[in-house]
């Protein structure tokens, strides 16, 4: 049978939470917390009655600015910013280059392949972000802890301008090799 009220919860336990009222709380409404990042938020349940007195002075656009309000009800309102899955990249960072491959296949595979972990010589796992960082360090795979800590101080000295007679030009390069470093000491396949 069809509930002619949509969002009915029938055979709940629930009583509804309205002061003196006996009937069951078979309607939620937004409760204190609202849906967000920690989850879907906290709800309060009446019956047919209070649902609507309560909708009826229910302000979605209550404690939002006049600004955040239009933005709210723009036709385009989460629209305007790409998702990871529509983005031209997809997530990956750069496109395969088709000319490289033979197969469309063995470029799809390749993409695949380096956004998996890769495994060194000891076994330790390496993720893409750390492969990608030895690669920026000029370092091999089944580098040991001493060879990371060597190469960063090869590449600070060559870079910094306090070292290298105050040439900026490598400041940016510097700045990934710092970054570089600090994720991969912190990295399993380094402890």
């Amino acid at each position: 049978m069809h509930d002619r009220f949509h969002g009915r919860v029938r055979d709940s336990a629930r009583r509804c939470e309205r002061a003196g009222c006996v009937e069951p709380g078979e309607f939620r409404a937004p409760g204190v917390r609202s849906s967000g990042f920690d989850g879907p938020g906290d709800y309060r349940w009446y019956c047919l009655d209070h649902v609507r007195e309560f909708n009826a002075g229910y302000d979605w656009f209550d404690g939002m600015t006049s600004e955040e309000i239009l933005r709210a009800q723009s036709p385009i309102h989460g629209w305007d910013r790409q998702t990871r899955a529509f983005s031209p990249t997809a997530g990956i960072d750069s496109a395969p280059r088709w000319a490289d491959f033979s197969d469309p296949l063995e470029a799809i595979g390749a993409r695949a392949r380096a956004r998996r972990p890769a495994e060194r010589a000891d076994g330790r796992q390496v993720t893409p972000d750390e492969r990608r960082a030895l690669e920026l360090m000029e370092l091999p795979l089944d580098a040991d802890r001493r060879a990371l800590r060597l190469r960063y101080s090869e590449l600070v000295h060559a870079l910094h301008p306090d070292r290298n007679g105050g040439d900026r030009s490598g400041e940016k390069r510097l700045q990934a090799v710092v970054e570089a470093y600090q994720l991969l000491r912190k990295a399993a396949a380094f402890a």
